[in-house]
């Protein structure tokens, strides 16, 4: 068995203090997410999101220029609580491609952390790096149980010339990592995909959306308005995960972020 997994950002990887600070106040979490798909049923997943993705938004695709094939919906503007809470075919389409992906032997998968480090020592590489080799280890451990092999794909955002640095140096060193004799699994280097080309890198967007704001509701007293992301999707988000991981703040303290090489 082969897997492709599919992974984007959920939370922000910038330091938090409170959601009412005037600056630091954007995510108590940051992570990966995404979803995990046997090779065979890459291609069926796809086509079924794309063609639930275009029934769902077809008033907003009707009215623009971009064919449906290269045209993208961020998760985060998708799921707003409001969008949550008025529109029953949202949350409808959601435990649909929630369903397909359980039908097709799939699983939902993260890795991440709830944020500690005051902003003076937060370290953005070294989190995200940390954050991408747990990813690895944990996909990893989860192929060698099954005797299977895998394929890691991260969305190429577009960003700061700064941060596309970063995460370039940490595919880097990912490569380097996948070399040694604990990481068996992966057949080669993470790739970095442009999203709005690839239907399920954009549902790995949607499942980063719903995940980043179930794990600040869980986490955090400041967020209880995430509650319907809870009540509509929790269950269903937690039947799928498999080799999952999400460290609280008293886990946290233990974490040792890396300092990244030059």
């Amino acid at each position: 068995m082969h897997y492709f997994a599919y992974l984007d950002e959920f939370g922000h990887i910038g330091p938090f203090i409170s959601r009412s600070h005037p600056r630091h106040n954007a995510s108590p979490v940051f992570g990966l997410a995404g979803i995990l798909l046997p090779v065979e049923a890459v291609r069926e997943f796809s086509t079924f999101f794309f063609q639930l993705k275009n029934r769902l938004l077809k008033w907003e695709l009707d009215g623009g220029e971009t064919h449906p094939a290269k045209w993208e919906k961020k998760g985060a503007a998708l799921y707003t609580v409001k969008n949550i809470q008025k529109y029953q075919e949202l949350r409808v389409a959601t435990n649909r491609y929630l369903n397909k992906l359980k039908s097709l032997d799939g699983r939902v998968f993260h890795t991440g952390i709830e944020k500690e480090t005051p902003p003076e020592g937060h370290k953005p590489e070294a989190l995200f790096f940390s954050v991408l080799t747990d990813a690895i280890k944990r996909l990893n451990t989860f192929c060698k149980q099954g005797n299977a092999t895998f394929n890691l794909l991260l969305d190429s955002v577009d960003s700061s010339e700064g941060k596309q640095k970063f995460r370039l140096k940490s595919v880097e060193q990912a490569s380097i990592a996948m070399f040694g004799e604990h990481c068996t699994c992966l057949i080669e280097p993470p790739y970095q995909l442009e999203s709005h080309l690839y239907q399920n890198m954009q549902c790995a967007d949607w499942i980063c959306a719903l995940i980043g704001r179930q794990l600040a509701y869980q986490c955090s007293t400041e967020y209880p308005d995430f509650e319907p992301v809870e009540r509509y999707f929790g269950g269903r988000l937690e039947q799928l995960k498999k080799n999952s991981s999400f460290r609280r703040k008293t886990r946290a303290r233990i974490l040792s972020l890396p300092t990244l090489r030059p």
